[in-house]
């Protein structure tokens, strides 16, 4: 992956004006950083300034809320977007967890101050309150209807919550230790978790109830994946019938991002192991990307792309800054990966450039969700961010 490149976080503000600088850097792995500035010359009359930049660097191409700048001598580029709307009064404090419903009309967000909130996507406007979770919520999602919301909390409770009436319709309880990551398996007859007491389970949510331990590793697992599994690749066979109330679980691979440095993989039904990959440090998140491609990131900020026919060695291993990567998303051909520096970015297979979700000041983003050509950020400076793809 080549050198990051950085820029002010509110460089879009700082370049509207007459003689405006903001910042830049480039990054390159084991040399030097290489420091200069934007300046800008005036505004045209599309209200899109006229940037240059100090040597170095080169600007590509302005507007708006957008700027594409490279570094030739790193053979670095980046394009950073600037967020086209912020919304300040979801929660007052740190926002831990969010996600969008799959209509794009409602969000659903946690935050460090114990409240779990539905707002409209459009205009961040409150619409319900979710309160049931005694301490802090760590994760909510809603269900592929986008009617329903999944939360997990410290409380070792998962809770699913009518996003029309903000009634909590069921309670998960079983875990031992707080909730850390959920996912929901095909339309949401079943759902998993995992704790901190080092368990994932499944979950019969028409009945409440608990279908299984499907892994007990003894160390915390900070984030789970549900992903269907390619023809080729053996998942095992269970070993006794599975539930009747197991729904959707059959060619599906479990994925887990473990605390103790490990990235384990198991066949959903079967419970039977696929592989156990030992990465650089606890792993806090983990995606698939297709039927044998998966991402996880670290807690010192590695981003393994491991292909599960052939785990042992890392298709590629990226690494942009000692921050802990925080959340991975599958996105379009590529991803969205968010770090603990404030960094947020899109790889895409056939873009020759990262884009820089910006806004962000070094305080940590801690997830994202996408609809459509919209992408939603939560941080810990209390704001969600959305961005317009369309504003590139």
């Amino acid at each position: 992956m080549a050198a990051p490149l950085r820029i002010q976080s509110d460089w879009a503000q700082a370049l509207r004006k007459d003689e405006g600088e903001a910042w830049l850097s480039c990054h390159p792995p084991g040399k030097p950083t290489l420091y200069g500035n934007l300046t800008c010359q005036g505004i045209g009359q599309d209200g899109i300034p006229e940037v240059t930049a100090s040597e170095g660097f080169i600007v590509n191409e302005i507007n708006k809320k957008s700027i594409h700048i490279s570094c030739p001598k790193e053979n670095a580029s980046s394009k950073f977007l600037a967020p086209c709307t912020t919304f300040p009064r979801i929660h007052a404090k740190s926002v831990t967890c969010l996600d969008i419903s799959s209509g794009g009309g409602l969000g659903v967000s946690s935050s460090s101050d114990g409240s779990m909130k539905i707002w409209q996507a459009s205009n961040g406007e409150l619409r319900r309150v979710l309160e049931g979770h005694v301490f802090d919520v760590n994760c909510c999602r809603f269900f592929p209807s986008g009617l329903v919301v999944l939360s997990g909390g410290m409380d070792a409770q998962l809770k699913i919550w009518s996003a029309e009436d903000a009634s909590c319709v069921v309670t998960f309880k079983g875990h031992k230790g707080g909730v850390l990551d959920t996912a929901i398996v095909d339309r949401g007859r079943n759902v998993v978790s995992s704790s901190r007491d080092g368990t994932a389970r499944l979950w019969d949510c028409g009945r409440s109830a608990c279908l299984g331990v499907i892994a007990d590793c003894g160390s915390s697992i900070n984030g789970v994946a549900v992903g269907a599994a390619d023809n080729s690749i053996n998942l095992g066979s269970p070993e006794q019938m599975p539930s009747e109330r197991e729904v959707g679980t059959e060619s599906k691979m479990l994925l887990l991002a473990r605390e103790d440095k490990k990235l384990q993989c198991l066949g959903l039904q079967s419970r039977q192991p696929v592989f156990l990959f030992i990465g650089s440090d606890a792993f806090n998140c983990c995606t698939f990307l297709s039927g044998f491609l998966l991402l996880a990131g670290t807690q010192d900020g590695n981003i393994y792309q491991l292909d599960v026919r052939n785990p042992r060695t890392p298709v590629q291993v990226m690494h942009r800054s000692g921050a802990p990567v925080l959340s991975l998303l599958s996105f379009r051909d590529g991803f969205i990966a968010s770090q603990g520096d404030g960094s947020c970015f899109i790889v895409q297979q056939d873009l020759d450039y990262v884009i820089e979700l910006t806004g962000a000041d070094c305080d940590p983003v801690y997830k994202v969700a996408t609809w459509e050509k919209q992408i939603y950020t939560c941080c810990r400076d209390g704001l969600v961010r959305r961005y317009q793809l369309s504003d590139l």
